[in-house]
């Protein structure tokens, strides 16, 4: 729904902090410097600004998207709705802004909807593909201490997830699902 009435440069923030669980400071300073080739695609590697760490991440297909529709002599992949720098307020403030105009309230969501919230979709992501608590790391830019708090303080358990593993406690024990 957010994408549907938001405006590009907002929509764009979204997927690329969903799709690559950075940090806003981190998606602010995103630039094309950060963006290589590996033999089967490409990958984002940045060190991060908060602790240093070196995030190593694939580049997705709705990803490759964002970097698709951006012009190669534009220095960074994000930018305001005037195409300057964005700062982490500025980024945040927007995706706020255009949450509340399409109606997306914390009480409509039963939980706020904000920019660093979609780095716990990303952990959720990484978590739900089965990902090792390694490669979370190394995908975040942290150390398996600090990946494995994020783990436990962003990612949610859908309720897909919770009949997966009734049905493997349940192969377990030699019964049937």
């Amino acid at each position: 729904m957010l994408d549907a009435r938001a405006p590009d440069w907002v929509r764009r923030i979204r997927i690329a902090a969903c799709e690559t669980g950075l940090r806003p400071g981190d998606l602010c300073r995103l630039s094309w410097q950060h963006v290589e080739d590996t033999p089967k695609g490409r990958r984002i590697r940045l060190r991060t600004s908060k602790r240093k760490g070196l995030a190593l991440i694939p580049v997705t297909p709705a990803m490759a998207a964002i970097l698709d529709a951006t012009p190669r002599d534009r220095l960074l992949i994000l930018v305001s709705d005037r195409g300057k720098p964005l700062t982490p307020h500025r980024a945040s403030e927007g995706l706020r802004q255009w949450r509340d105009k399409a109606g997306l309230t914390p009480d409509a969501l039963g939980y706020d909807l904000r920019l660093q919230d979609c780095r716990g979709t990303a952990a959720t992501r990484l978590l739900n593909a089965d990902l090792s608590l390694r490669e979370i790391a190394m995908h975040m830019g942290c150390s398996l201490r600090h990946a494995a708090a994020v783990i436990e303080t962003y990612a949610k358990a859908s309720p897909d997830e919770s009949d997966r593993i009734l049905i493997k406690l349940t192969l377990a024990k030699g019964g049937a699902s």
